[in-house]
C-alpha cells in the first residue's frame, strides 16, 4: 500500500477510538509522516473501545503496533511530536529501534524526550531535530509548520501539514486559553490564515466534544487554590499531573503567598521541573526546597505537591496514604486537595484513595466539591472546537483522541458550524482525503504492544 503523488491519507494506528497511545501516520507521495507515538497505562477489568478486556499480568505500558510502517519503514520521513505528555511521547524509546527515523519537536518535549532515551541507552542514536513556533520543515514530501496552541503542558502545537496534493490541519491536544501562566499563547489570526489559504482537512482532539460550555483557564484556578490552602492548619498536600508546569507555578506563587514551602514528592513531578528549567520555562522566583527538609519543618509551613492524582500504586500520594514515604507522615489535621479530575477507568482507585486519607483524619478537597475551579481541562469543550473550526473552515471534520461518543457528538458539531462532510473511523482504517474523499475501513490490522524487562511483546 503506497500513496501516490495525487493520493493525500491519514492512517491513524493508535488513538482513533480511545484515549491514549497516540499514533497517526499521514501518507503523500510513496512516504509517510508519523505524528506522535505515545503510551497507555491499562486497568484491569477495565473494557477498553475495541472491546477487550484488561486483564491483571497484562504489561502496565502499552502502545500501538507500529507493525505496518516498521515494515515500511524505508518509507518513512519522519516522526513529529507535537507535545511531552506520555500518550503522545511516551513510547518513542520501545519503539524508536523498529522506526528508525529522525524526530522533530519543540524545546521543552525533546528535553523530556532526551531524559527518556538516556534511560534506554539511545540519547546518542535518536537524532532530534528542535523546531521553533511558526516555523517549517520538509520532512520528505510534507511541509510541516508549528503553530501555538495551549494546552496544559508548555509548548504544545498544532500542524499545518502541507503537500503538493492538499493540507491538512493536525490539532494535537489544546484548548483555548487566554492566559496559559507558561509557554505561549495562540492567536486567531494563525488559524483564519489557514482558512484563506485552503484546508482540506481537520484531524482533531476529541477529549471533552461532550463538555458543553468553554474550559476553565489556568489561571483561573489561583484563587480556589489559594483558599483551599490558607483555611489549612497543618500540611497542605496537593495533587496534579506532573506535567502541569502552569499548575506549579501557581502552587510556587501561592506557598509564597501563605508563608508555605513547597517541595516536589514523586520522579515525574521532578524530571518534569526539570525539564522546565532547561527550556526555559521556569520562573526563577519559584523556589523549591529538597523534599526531604518538609519532615522536619512546622506542619503549617509545608506545602507538598505529589504524583498519585489518579491513585496509581507506587506514586507518592499513595505512599503517603500508607505511611509508607520516606519524607514525613500525613497527619489527622492534614489537607490534601485533589486539583485534577478522575480520568475514565480510575474512579475506583481515586475513591479507595480518598478513604484512605479520611480514615487517617485528613481533611480531602476535591475538584468536584470544591466551591471554586481548583483544575483545569487541557482540552477543548463545545464552545471551543466551534470557534476553531469557523477559524480553519476545513473542507473535511476528521475526530480522533476519543471514543466513538466523543467522536461522533464532534462530528456533529463540525457539521453544525458549516463543516461540509465528517469522516469518523478507528483505528486501521484509511482515510482518504485527496483525491477522492472516502474510507476503507479495517485496511491495516492493529494492535498493542506491551513491554516486559525482557522486551516488547504482543497484547491479545
Amino acid at each position: 500500500m503506497i500513496p501516490e503523488q495525487s493520493d493525500l491519507w491519514f492512517l491513524p494506528l493508535g488513538g482513533t477510538g480511545e484515549i491514549g497511545m497516540n499514533l497517526n501516520l499521514y501518507g503523500h507521495d510513496g512516504a509517510w509522516l508519523m505524528v506522535d507515538c505515545g503510551v497507555t497505562f491499562p486497568k484491569p477489568g477495565r473494557i477498553a473501545a475495541d472491546g477487550t478486556v484488561h486483564h491483571r499480568g497484562e504489561p502496565p505500558v502499552q502502545m500501538a503496533d507500529p507493525a505496518f510502517i516498521a515494515d515500511r519503514r524505508e518509507r518513512l520521513a519522519g516522526l513529529v511530536i507535537t507535545h511531552a505528555h506520555e500518550d503522545h511521547v511516551g513510547a518513542v524509546p520501545y519503539l524508536w529501534p523498529l522506526l528508525q527515523c529522525p524526530i522533530y519537536t519543540s524545546r521543552f518535549t525533546a528535553e523530556i524526550l532526551r531524559r527518556k532515551l538516556a534511560e534506554f541507552d539511545l540519547l546518542h542514536r535518536v537524532p532530534i531535530i528542535e523546531v521553533e513556533t511558526g516555523q517549517s520543515k520538509q520532512i520528505g514530501p510534507f511541509s510541516v509548520q508549528w503553530l501555538a496552541l495551549t494546552h496544559s503542558i508548555p509548548d504544545p502545537n498544532a500542524l499545518m501539514i502541507r503537500t503538493a496534493a492538499g493540507n491538512i490541519f493536525h490539532s494535537g491536544d489544546w484548548k483555548l486559553d487566554e492566559q496559559p501562566l507558561v509557554g505561549h499563547g495562540y492567536s486567531p489570526k494563525t488559524f483564519t490564515d489557514l482558512a484563506n489559504e485552503g484546508v482540506n482537512a481537520m484531524v482533531c482532539d476529541s477529549t471533552n466534544a461532550t463538555v458543553s460550555g468553554h474550559s476553565v483557564s489556568e489561571a483561573a484556578l489561583h484563587e480556589g487554590l489559594l483558599r483551599a490552602t490558607r483555611t489549612a492548619e497543618g500540611r497542605v498536600v496537593v495533587t496534579c499531573f506532573g506535567s502541569n508546569i502552569a499548575r506549579l507555578h501557581t502552587l510556587a506563587s501561592i506557598a509564597r503567598e501563605t508563608g508555605r514551602y513547597m517541595g516536589l514528592l514523586g520522579r515525574s513531578l521532578i524530571n518534569m521541573s526539570g525539564a522546565a528549567r532547561a527550556a526555559g520555562l521556569w520562573d526563577s522566583a519559584d523556589q523549591l526546597i529538597n523534599p526531604a527538609h518538609l519532615g522536619y519543618l512546622p506542619r503549617d509551613e509545608v506545602l507538598a505537591v505529589a504524583t498519585g492524582s489518579q491513585g496509581e500504586p507506587r506514586t507518592a500520594l499513595r505512599r503517603l496514604a500508607s505511611g509508607t514515604h520516606p519524607d514525613f507522615e500525613l497527619e489527622a489535621g492534614d489537607t490534601v486537595i485533589f486539583s485534577a479530575r478522575a480520568i475514565p477507568g480510575n474512579e475506583e482507585s481515586i475513591e479507595a484513595l480518598v478513604t484512605r486519607l479520611k480514615e487517617l483524619g485528613v481533611r480531602v478537597i476535591t475538584a468536584e466539591d470544591a466551591d471554586l475551579p481548583i483544575h483545569a481541562s487541557g482540552h477543548p469543550a463545545q464552545e471551543e472546537l466551534e470557534l476553531m473550526y469557523k477559524w480553519v473552515k476545513p473542507a473535511i471534520a476528521i475526530p480522533v483522541h476519543g471514543e466513538a461518543e466523543h467522536m461522533e457528538t464532534h462530528a456533529d458539531i463540525a457539521k453544525a458550524t458549516g463543516v461540509p462532510r465528517a469522516m469518523v473511523g478507528r483505528n486501521g482504517d484509511l482515510f482518504m482525503i485527496r483525491p477522492v474523499p472516502g474510507i476503507r475501513r479495517q485496511v491495516v490490522e492493529t494492535g498493542r504492544l506491551g513491554w516486559h524487562k525482557e522486551g516488547l511483546v504482543r497484547v491479545e
